[in-house]
């Protein structure tokens, strides 16, 4: 599908990536970002596009995001969080938002769906991970919902003629990054530079993706991908352990604390330790990414200092 001249609604569009991909679109499409602002920050929003703010597990606020008009639907707005305090509230509420904006489509006509998912569909998976792997047996409630929202656009692709496309992301890093271990020991550090706890044992290794790399992943499967159901990893070939983050998040803000550790090999309840996708299928598509997950890491750490130093509201 050609990203050119189109309608196109984000959801989730004052995010992280969900704003940067609304600011890729805008340039040669028509806009509609939609977001409650539970995880997004209005400031980002690109003022080309018309911004809707609002819970899309209310009907009425699809109904006022989409109509004949749109062409395409990139979803991406959810309760992110693996470990979320209310688990089942968290499975149900994404579930819903989802199951709200396919019936819109169908009802108004709109036939193409990217959807972002997530490696952790996948559980404790072989590495690297392919997108054929089988079993998926997620071990998160966060995992679990992703799987079942694939499997319900799986429905509407083949038995309502839409085109959809998913996306199963390693761990994407750029300025806002508001969650997770690069945040978390930034924000550590600058209380105390001394010592740092990490949870788990350090070595927990996962693959880390520039919010650039990612957003041009993304659109370049939506227009070269063209079966009813198109799911791909977006990640790296490298990976990057817990000790060398905090290693590289150590460097550039020019401290040399002592490490404590929690424990266990995991950093929280539901957590996969090792995770690295397989991109094979991506890069038979013809895109690969430009930066190695070390230096993602590094890349992200200087963006959200920068961020903190220049617009602390946004950081």
């Amino acid at each position: 599908m050609e990203l050119t001249d189109a309608q196109i609604l984000v959801t989730g569009g004052a995010g992280l990536i969900g704003s940067a991909l609304a600011k890729r679109l805008v340039t040669d499409n028509d806009v509609v970002v939609v977001d409650d602002l539970s995880n997004g920050l209005r400031e980002t929003v690109p003022d080309d596009a018309t911004f809707i703010e609002g819970d899309l597990a209310d009907e009425a606020v699809v109904a006022e995001a989409m109509d004949e008009e749109t062409d395409i639907v990139f979803h991406l707005a959810a309760d992110k969080y693996v470990n979320a305090e209310k688990p089942r509230e968290q499975f149900e509420t994404n579930g819903e938002i989802t199951y709200n904006l396919l019936e819109r489509m169908e009802e108004v006509g709109v036939e193409h769906v990217a959807f972002t998912s997530s490696s952790t569909v996948y559980g404790e998976a072989p590495r690297p991970t392919p997108e054929d792997y089988a079993p998926l047996e997620p071990i998160s409630e966060y995992g679990a919902a992703k799987l079942a929202e694939e499997s319900l656009l799986s429905v509407y692709a083949h038995s309502h003629d839409f085109t959809v496309w998913n996306f199963r992301f390693a761990n994407i890093v750029g300025p806002r990054y508001g969650a997770g271990v690069v945040p978390d020991f930034i924000y550590k550090l600058s209380e105390n530079p001394e010592t740092l706890t990490i949870r788990g044992n350090g070595r927990q290794e996962k693959s880390y993706m520039t919010l650039g790399d990612c957003i041009d992943a993304m659109c370049y499967v939506v227009e070269h991908a063209e079966k009813p159901v198109n799911t791909y990893n977006l990640g790296t070939r490298t990976t990057t352990s817990v000790n060398r983050i905090a290693d590289i998040v150590a460097d550039e803000m020019g401290v040399d604390p002592d490490y404590e550790y929690t424990g266990g090999d995991r950093g929280w309840e539901g957590d996969v330790p090792k995770m690295r996708l397989s991109i094979e299928k991506l890069a038979a598509l013809g895109w690969e990414p430009s930066t190695a997950s070390d230096q993602a890491i590094r890349e992200g750490v200087r963006e959200i200092l920068e961020a903190a130093e220049n617009e602390p509201h946004l950081s």
